[in-house]
Parts: C-alpha cells; structure tokens; sequence
C-alpha cells in the first residue's frame, strides 16, 4: 500500500492507549480503561443491598470509573467472610437490580465479584463450618476447616453457576470470579495449603483443576455475552506458599482453557499476610480495635506479625503482573497503587489493557474525572490504610470523613 508515493510499513510503531478512550474487555465496550476494583463496603447488614451502597456504587460510577465491581458476592452463605456479606439467592435480586440500575445510570457498567472465603470465612458469624481443601485453621472462627471432597466440589460448581445466573439476572454486565488471597479457590492452588493426594492435590496441574472447573461452569452458565475474568493471586507474600512462577502457569492454563476474558493480578493473603496485597500504614490499633474479647487481644498480640509493613509506591504490584504479562497475550488488569495519570499511562505502556482503582476511590470518588480534566491531578490518598478496618463498621476514608486528620 502507497500514501503519498511511499510505502506505509507493516512496523509502523503502535500508537499506545490511553487511558480515558473507550476500550473492549471481552464482549463488554467500556468508556474507558478504568475499573474500581471489588473491595467490601460494610453496607449490607442483612446481606442484602442497601440504599447505603447503592449510594457507593452511584457515586464511584458518577465519578468516571467505566465499571464499578460489587464485592463481596458470596455464592453461599458459609462463603461469606460473615453473616453481613451478600450472598447470591434470589431475595438478593431486587436490591441487585437497583444497584445494577444505578450503576448504568451513570454510564457505567455493572461488574460481581464472585467467590467463596474458604478458610477466611468466620464460621462463627455464619453459623457453618468453614470450608478448604485440607483440615486447616479457619483463624476468624478459631476453628478447623472441614476438607471439601469431591462431592462438596461438584455441589461448589453448581454454587456458582446459579451465582453467576443470579448476577446476570440482576443486570450485572461483568463477573469476576475470586482466585486471591487464600481464599477456598487460592488455597486449592497453595502447595501450603493444599495437602490433598487426589485430583485436586499435588502438581500444580491438579492443584489449579479446581480453578479451571470454576471458570467453566461460569462461562457454561451466562455464555459469551457477559465479560468473565479473574482476580488471581501472584505471591500469597509468605515462603512456601503459591508464586509467581506458579501463577504463570495457571494463568497459560486459563488462556488456553479460553473461558476468561481477562486476568487481573493480586498478591498477598488475608490468612496470613494481607499487607502485602495494599502497601502503606499498618493500622494495627485500629484493627484491633475494630474487634471485641478474644479477638481483639489475639490480633494485638499477633499485630507485628501479621500485619506487616510495606513500602508504598505507585504502581506497586507491577513488578509481579509484569511477570504474568509476559507469560500470556490474553487481556490484564493492573492493580496496585493506580492513583494518577503517570501511573495509568506506564501500565498501558507494559502492555496492561485496563487499571483497577480502590483506595483512592474512598478518598475522592470522582479522581477518574479529575485525572482526565487535568493529568497534574494528584491523589489525596495518602495510603494511611485507616479506611481498612473500616470494613467491619461501613467501609470509608476516615479522612475524608473527618474522623481523623490528614
């Protein structure tokens, strides 16, 4: 081909994205390359949906995000985190369809997160016993998991088939299915954690079948319309455990299995070592404080060690994601310390096609806004993690709330 009378090169350099122009995640337009990630708002008491957050989700929506993800969304009642979190059944669907609808008004998609706590699960709060692939503690209930079989596995899979039908029923545009954090579905992938000598257990091949059963049985249930994708650990941020090497694998598997659309990668374990997923302050007073008895005494005692200190930087998950995209040409979505322009525009540049925002959303929901009407906006955040053990009251920024002082 000629422009001009010269020739136009098959190398001619590929224009990079920007972050604010619209952008395709599967079968899903979005009007930019911006997500709020799945994080817990504490607004729903009854594990139902609230006028609370609704009014979170509106807010974050009218505030230049392209698709904001409802969390926690539990696909039965023992895999919540405890009693007051969403679980999928059909009381659930005509206050998820006002928080889908509000989510839409304001131009934005409507994204579930969809999972099972596993060993994160308080058995005591919900009242059943906490499930994970081998007989380990479950910390919240001060108990032992119960060992999922095999049947409880093919009863699991049905669970989030009708999660998933239950989501998309309600308006959800997008599902993205929990492989973090160790819970239930990350613990299968745990060589730590998972001890089973059976299908599900030993080669990283058998420890990942139950992931890759999970993202078919989603994909089988809402078909090729609705946009799927998964939250799935990097690093649980403990020796031993799942790695990045490993993750690389599963996240081959998964492109090749051909169900998701995307990967979003993640880091750390709320088990275990859940700094490691937000960097920043370790409020450890304060989330003590956020406890009663003997929990409250065990975390302070527990404090140093398990809510650890990391150095905040922008983009700060990116040298683990890094790995994961060289790995796999299927879509990803960097997480981590995305708070600015400069930040947005390097993750587009290492070949990132989306950006998870959380944190920085409690601060000022309408920062994709902002950012876009001026890229020298810079964040309010201050990653004091104060706004993390808000989680068991109404998530916020005590900041921006005036319960503390910047």
């Amino acid at each position: 081909m000629f422009l001009f009378g010269g020739p136009i090169s098959d190398t001619v350099a590929k224009v990079q994205p920007t972050p604010f122009a619209p952008a395709d995640l599967g079968p899903l337009r979005l009007r930019n390359r911006l997500i709020k990630c799945a994080t817990f708002e504490g607004a729903t008491p009854d594990a139902l949906v609230t006028p609370q957050l609704i009014d979170f989700h509106r807010e974050v929506a009218a505030g230049g995000v392209a698709m904001s993800t409802v969390a926690y969304c539990a696909i039965s009642p023992e895999g919540r985190t405890d009693r007051h979190q969403i679980w999928m059944r059909p009381e659930a669907i005509p206050g998820l369809i006002e928080l889908t609808d509000a989510i839409h008004s304001e131009g934005a998609l409507a994204a579930a997160q969809l999972g099972h706590a596993g060993p994160v699960a308080n058995s005591i709060s919900n009242q059943a016993r906490a499930l994970a692939p081998s007989r380990i503690p479950a910390p919240m209930g001060m108990a032992l998991c119960k060992k999922v079989d095999t049947d409880d596995i093919a009863v699991i899979l049905a669970k989030f088939r009708r999660a998933a039908r239950i989501a998309v029923d309600s308006g959800f545009d997008g599902l993205e299915i929990h492989f973090g954090h160790n819970y239930l579905a990350s613990c299968f992938l745990s060589p730590l954690l998972n001890r089973r000598h059976d299908a599900y257990g030993g080669s990283l091949i058998n420890r990942a079948r139950f992931c890759r059963e999970i993202t078919q049985a989603v994909r089988d249930e809402v078909g090729p319309d609705i946009g799927v994708w998964a939250k799935l650990s990097m690093y649980d941020g403990f020796p031993g455990s799942f790695g990045v090497d490993e993750a690389c694998e599963v996240g081959r598997l998964f492109e090749s299995d051909g169900y998701l659309d995307a990967i979003e990668p993640t880091a750390g374990s709320s088990l275990l070592n859940p700094m490691y997923l937000f960097h920043g302050d370790a409020p450890r007073k304060e989330f003590a404080d956020a406890f009663r008895g003997a929990m409250k005494w065990g975390l302070k005692a527990v404090a140093p060690f398990f809510l650890k200190e990391y150095d905040y930087h922008p983009a700060y998950l990116l040298p683990l994601s890094r790995q994961l995209r060289a790995a796999v040409s299927m879509p990803l979505i960097l997480l981590g310390g995305i708070t600015d322009r400069a930040s947005m525009d390097l993750a587009l540049a290492e070949g990132f096609d989306f950006m998870a925002m959380g944190r920085a959303l409690l601060r000022e929901p309408d920062l994709p806004l902002r950012i876009e009407a001026d890229p020298a906006t810079v964040s309010q955040c201050t990653h004091c993690n104060l706004c993390m053990p808000t989680i068991y009251s109404h998530t916020r920024c005590p900041v921006r709330t005036g319960e503390v002082v910047a």
